[in-house]
């Protein structure tokens, strides 16, 4: 029953959410737990880093490593991978997940660019520059908010919605990256 249930929803969501247009259980959530540590110093101050080191990527670089990364997801052998899950931010973020009494199924931080800063899991790509949950957030400057459409997920095989939000640097002012939360929506309901 409530696995029709969430797939009527998601077949009668035509647009993109915002956390007013959630489910009013995770609109709440979002609201009274994520946007409390989503802004962390951790978060801002592994984006920071990040963005030092990939500024100058040539878009085929940034292609290159995605492939890589791509490539590496299901194989035995996983440095790139590895070194992002491996991070101080990642244990941050899967703690965030493993103390969300299941309402949290992923979360992962962006640079600049769009690519992986850290991650509670593998995600099933490395550069998510080309998605509406960087385009929608980041791009658009601070404290932007983009709430995708409850839908099936490949990596984490639960019916979530993504929360994304621009990460600014409280210092500047000035937008510095993205962070994307997967809500479990059977959570919410």
């Amino acid at each position: 029953m409530l696995r029709a249930t969430l797939t009527a929803l998601t077949l009668a969501i035509a647009t993109p959410m915002m956390a007013a247009d959630a489910p009013p259980a995770m609109a709440s959530y979002i609201e009274s737990d994520l946007k409390g540590w989503i802004n962390d110093p951790q978060i801002v101050a592994g984006i920071t880093a990040q963005n030092a080191a990939t500024s100058g990527l040539s878009q085929d670089e940034i292609i290159t490593r995605d492939t890589a990364w791509r490539d590496e997801v299901g194989s035995a052998s996983t440095p790139m991978i590895d070194s992002v899950l491996s991070t101080p931010l990642s244990a941050f973020l899967r703690d965030h997940v493993a103390n969300s009494e299941g309402r949290i199924t992923e979360v992962f931080v962006m640079d600049s660019r769009g690519l992986n800063v850290a991650s509670s899991a593998v995600t099933s790509d490395y550069w998510q520059g080309d998605e509406a949950k960087f385009q929608k957030t980041y791009e658009i400057g601070a404290n932007a908010m983009f709430v995708d459409e409850i839908e099936l997920d490949e990596s984490t095989q639960t019916y979530q919605g993504q929360a994304s939000f621009a990460i600014t640097d409280p210092a500047s002012g000035q937008v510095i990256g993205a962070i994307t939360v997967g809500l479990n929506a059977e959570a919410f309901f």
